[in-house]
Order: C-alpha cells, then sequence, then structure tokens
C-alpha cells in the first residue's frame, strides 16, 4: 500500500487543496492503467484539480463552457460539491490503488476537502484507502482569491470566506465595478450557504454606497430574492419581497439601451414570477414570464441563451402547475436541445413524463442526467420510483440504497426505503430508517406513518396510534394514516372506528384495497349488506383480484 504525505490547510489552494494533491498522485497512474475511467471523471477531475486540465480534456460539456462569463447566469447550487466528492470517490475506487494518506491540517481544510473527506471514509474501505489525521501547522497567509473559479463551480463556502476578507480591504471608490462585482458574488453565495443575514447586510451595504441603477437593481432584485427563497419558511416574506422586485423592475424598465433593458428586466420580471408564485398568483407569474421571453426572443437573438433557457424552464414549471403538461413538456424539451449536456433539465422533464405515465421516457432522461453528471442523489431517487411502479421491488431498493450512500441527508429516500422495509415484513430495518429520517425531518407525516405501522406489527398499540395521529395532525389528507390507523382500530376490536378511518380514506381516494377493508370492518360489525356494497365496488375497480372475488361470493 502506498503511503502519501498530503497537506490540507486551504490556505495553500483553496478549495480541493487536499483533493489537488490526491488527484496528482492518482490520475496519471490511472492514465496508464485506466484512461477510461479517467474520462468518465472528467468533470470531477477538472473541477477540484484545475492543473491536470491539460491531461484530463473536458468530454462532458455543456453550452456555458463556450460562452463569455457574464453570460453564464446559472451558478451551480451548494450541493454541487457533494456530487463533485462522490465522482472522485467513486474514481478511486475504481482505480482500486490501495493507499494510505497521512493529511497535515485537515482542521484547515475547505469545506470542499472536509466534505470530501467524510465521503472517501464513508464510501471507501480501509483497505483501499486509509486516512490520518497528520499535524496541524496552518500557514499565516492570506486565503486564495480565485474568485472566478469559485464562482464558476460553485465553491460557496471558499467564495465568501475570500470574498469577505478581500472585501475588509477594499472600498468602493477604489474600484466600484470590482467592488460591486465582488460584493455581489459574495452575497449569492452567502445566501446559498444559508447565511442570508449576511447577505443582506451586503446589500444594504451597496445601497449606501453606489447610486449606480443596474448596482441598485441588482440588489433589489437579490433582496427580493432572499425574502422568498429563505432556507427557513418562517423568515420569508412574498409582500415585502413585491416591494423589493417593483423597485428592481421599475429601475430595469427605465434603462436606456434596448438589448441591456431586455436582459436585466427580463431578468427581473422573471424574479417577480416566483414572488407571485409564493402569493399565489399563478397567472401573474405567467404573465411576467411570458413578457421575459418576449423581450429575450425581441432584443437578444444572438446572445445570452442560457438566460433564454432559464425562461423556457420557468414557463414549463408554471405550465406543469396549471395542468397544461403538453406545452411544459414542450419548453422542456426546447431547452434540452439547445443545451443538451446540461443535466438539470432532463430530471424536470423526467419528472413530467413520469406524471404523464411515459415510463420509459422519463427513465431515459434520469439516465442521462446520471451519464452527463457527476452522481446525483436525485436522479437514482427519480429512477427508484419509476422501478416501484412498475413493481421492480428489488431494482427500486438498489437506487433508494444508492441515493443515501450518495447523500445520508436525502430524507425523502428513508420515507420510500422504510416503506418497501415495511412491505417486506423488516420491521427493525424500517425503524431504523424512519428514525434516520425523523432526525432529519422531524414533521414528515409519512415517516410517522410508517413508524405508526412499525409501532402496530410490534403491538405497541399506543405509540402506533400517537404517530398516526400525529401524522394526521400534520397532513389530514395522508390516506395512508387514515388507513394505518383504522388497521390499529381493526386489530384492538374497536369496528367502529375502524369504519369512520376507512370511510375519511375513500373519501381522498376510492381504491380497491380501502374498499375491501372497508368490507371486512363491515362484516365484522355485522353489516353485510354495506359489506357486499364494497365488495361490488372493489370487483369493478380490481377485477383481477382473487381475494376480491371470492370474499364476494362468500356473501
Amino acid at each position: 500500500m502506498d503511503t502519501i504525505l498530503l497537506d490540507a490547510d486551504r490556505r495553500i489552494g483553496g478549495p480541493y487543496t487536499l483533493g489537488a494533491a490526491l488527484l496528482g498522485h492518482l490520475v496519471p497512474i490511472a492514465l496508464e492503467r485506466e484512461p477510461a475511467l479517467v474520462a468518465a471523471h472528467d468533470i470531477e477531475i477538472r473541477a477540484a484539480a484545475p492543473r491536470l486540465r491539460d491531461l484530463v480534456p473536458a468530454r462532458r460539456r455543456s453550452l456555458a463552457d463556450d460562452l463569455p462569463r457574464e453570460q453564464r447566469v446559472l451558478v451551480p447550487g451548494a450541493r454541487r460539491s457533494l456530487r463533485i466528492a462522490n465522482g472522485l470517490a467513486e474514481f478511486v475506487a475504481g482505480l482500486a490503488h490501495p493507499l494510505t494518506m497521512k493529511v497535515a491540517n485537515l482542521g484547515e481544510a475547505d469545506h470542499t476537502d472536509a466534505e470530501l473527506v467524510a465521503v472517501l471514509r464513508r464510501r471507501l474501505g480501509p483497505g483501499l484507502l486509509r486516512i490520518e489525521e497528520g499535524p496541524s501547522a496552518p500557514g499565516a497567509g492570506s486565503l486564495p482569491a480565485d474568485f472566478d473559479r469559485y464562482r464558476d463551480e460553485g465553491f460557496h463556502h471558499a467564495m465568501a470566506e475570500s470574498g469577505l476578507e478581500e472585501l475588509r480591504g477594499l472600498a468602493y471608490e477604489d474600484d466600484p465595478e470590482r467592488w460591486q462585482r465582488l460584493l455581489q458574488r459574495v452575497a449569492a453565495s452567502l445566501e446559498a450557504v444559508e447565511r442570508e443575514d449576511e447577505a443582506r447586510e451586503l446589500y444594504d451595504r451597496l445601497r449606501r454606497e453606489s447610486t449606480d441603477p443596474k448596482q441598485r437593481a441588482t440588489a433589489a432584485y437579490a433582496t427580493a430574492m432572499i425574502l422568498v427563497r429563505h432556507h427557513d419558511p418562517a423568515r420569508r416574506d412574498p409582500e415585502q419581497a413585491l416591494a423589493w422586485i417593483n423597485e428592481a423592475v421599475t429601475i430595469t424598465s427605465l434603462l436606456p439601451v434596448a438589448r441591456e433593458r431586455a436582459f436585466h428586466l427580463g431578468f427581473d420580471l422573471n424574479g417577480k414570477a416566483l414572488v407571485e408564485v409564493r402569493r399565489g398568483r399563478h397567472d401573474a407569474a405567467m404573465a411576467l414570464v411570458r413578457q421575459a421571453i418576449e423581450l429575450a426572443e425581441t432584443h437578444l437573438p444572438d446572445e445570452h441563451p442560457i438566460h433564454r433557457l432559464v425562461l423556457y424552464v420557468n414557463r414549463a414549471r408554471l405550465l406543469t402547475m396549471a395542468g397544461l403538461r403538453e406545452p411544459a413538456l414542450a419548453d422542456y424539451t426546447r431547452a434540452i436541445e439547445a443545451d443538451p449536456g446540461y443535466p438539470d433539465h432532463y430530471l424536470d422533464r423526467g419528472n413530467l413524463l413520469y406524471e404523464l405515465n411515459r415510463h420509459e421516457e422519463a427513465l431515459a432522461d434520469y439516465e442521462s442526467v446520471m451519464r452527463l453528471s457527476p452522481p446525483f442523489p436525485e436522479a437514482y431517487y427519480n429512477r427508484s420510483e419509476l422501478r416501484y411502479t412498475a413493481g421492480d421491488l428489488d431494482g427500486a431498493r438498489a437506487d433508494l440504497d444508492h441515493t443515501l450512500e450518495l447523500d445520508p441527508e436525502f430524507a425523502p429516500a428513508y420515507v420510500n426505503r422504510c416503506g418497501l422495509h415495511v412491505a417486506a415484513g423488516d420491521y427493525a430495518l424500517a425503524r431504523r430508517d424512519v428514525e434516520r429520517g425523523l432526525a432529519l425531518a422531524p414533521g414528515e407525516p409519512h415517516l410517522l406513518c410508517v413508524l405508526g405501522q412499525v409501532e402496530l406489527a410490534e403491538e405497541r398499540f399506543p405509540e402506533s396510534r400517537a404517530a398516526f395521529d400525529r401524522a394526521l395532525e400534520l397532513d389530514p389528507e395522508l390516506v395512508a394514516a387514515w388507513a394505518g390507523r383504522a388497521e390499529l382500530a381493526f386489530e384492538r376490536g374497536d369496528h367502529e372506528a375502524a369504519l369512520s378511518d376507512l370511510t375519511r380514506a375513500l373519501k381522498l381516494e376510492e381504491t380497491a384495497e380501502l374498499l375491501y377493508n372497508r368490507s371486512l370492518a363491515y362484516r365484522a360489525a355485522g353489516l353485510t349488506g354495506q359489506a357486499r356494497q364494497d365488495l361490488v365496488r372493489a370487483a369493478e375497480l380490481a377485477p383481477e383480484d382473487g381475494d376480491i372475488r371470492r370474499t364476494l361470493s362468500d356473501i
């Protein structure tokens, strides 16, 4: 087993200081042994180790790669670094080159390296990669300030830390354009890592310093977005956001150059559409997005293509909300055809195709995401739902397992996997997933419903009732919780309560299974006529169900 000494101090190279050094050791080995493995992880390697880009050509490319930076309006989100870390872990695993890393200054690592080490430790056994923490003697120099890289790659923690350090020594009057650009980037990164109050302070500072119309419009727009997208729903305020976004629209609508006005005003109108969605005014939101599209198509036919794609995708989302799925599908397809290398739009289109019961096409889109992107937990999670619908429970379970291997904090995957455990009678595994999921999402009614099922199976009846009751407090329309509570009542001989809960469930969703269960409750209560009526209707809904036919013949 090779042993290498590495220094993780972010003052050396910023994001992926450790990752780049590790790749500098392994990529040359991989190019000799497994060049296809290097090509398969081109995005991750190039993002983490820019100095290796001459050795690792970009195989997966998107429209943004060939555009000027000012036209790359989509900045990667904070979760992208987790996808990069998982891709790097799979690269190391695929190379199968046993290695010991002795790492100095691990406590001084950038967020990206700390995340990478956590992923490597979680996904790779010590027989393949052993990580030993060495001494800590951090350097005293300033942080690297490669702000273009941080912005392009979505390295938000580094942008926030290094940018704030740079801003402390930079006055507005020294270089107004550079000051404003850096402040805007830093504030956006602070928002991305859920430090919205600090971002808001920076925008307030910009308002105090600058009278430039575009800068003030940008600050007004960004303030509105904080108010409608705050990570804490209790801190959101769509009405105050409307006041700020109107400020932005007022300013940009007065810009004298048509091309410039079309871009900035279109951007702000698109932001106002989100505000209107949060205010429940979907028609107003649709009108705003259509106005923004018209501006872009009229005045920006040969530039800002990503801006136009964002508008098409947002119109698709609004059309989907309105139940206009085919026009929405056309907008998603238009965006994908214009930028076939960008994975996120395939995920959105796949979800819509799934709703349209076009499952083979949805599967192709989810697998396009897997092919185009570093490991993307949502794609595997969505494919698990497709496989479950098709009756492939083993495949669904495998995809859920992989989703949680990629991201142990992906709460919806616990919801679905614990449901599979319950269906298989694996109540201990179901309880473990419920507890993990509730630690992440304490108010998740579906998890509480499964907890009720687990407690019922283990004959902990008061605990089961409490879990079902809590689930229904949070979501009174959760059919599974009504059905579960009815099963609990039936098991305890309370047929009247079972009938009441099953009737509530059937008002929400009429299914053969619920009708069959209510027929059993009716029979137990001596109400044979009502039981027969339910069985007749259940047979209409599920004519191939043998249990329903046999029970009906006995009445």
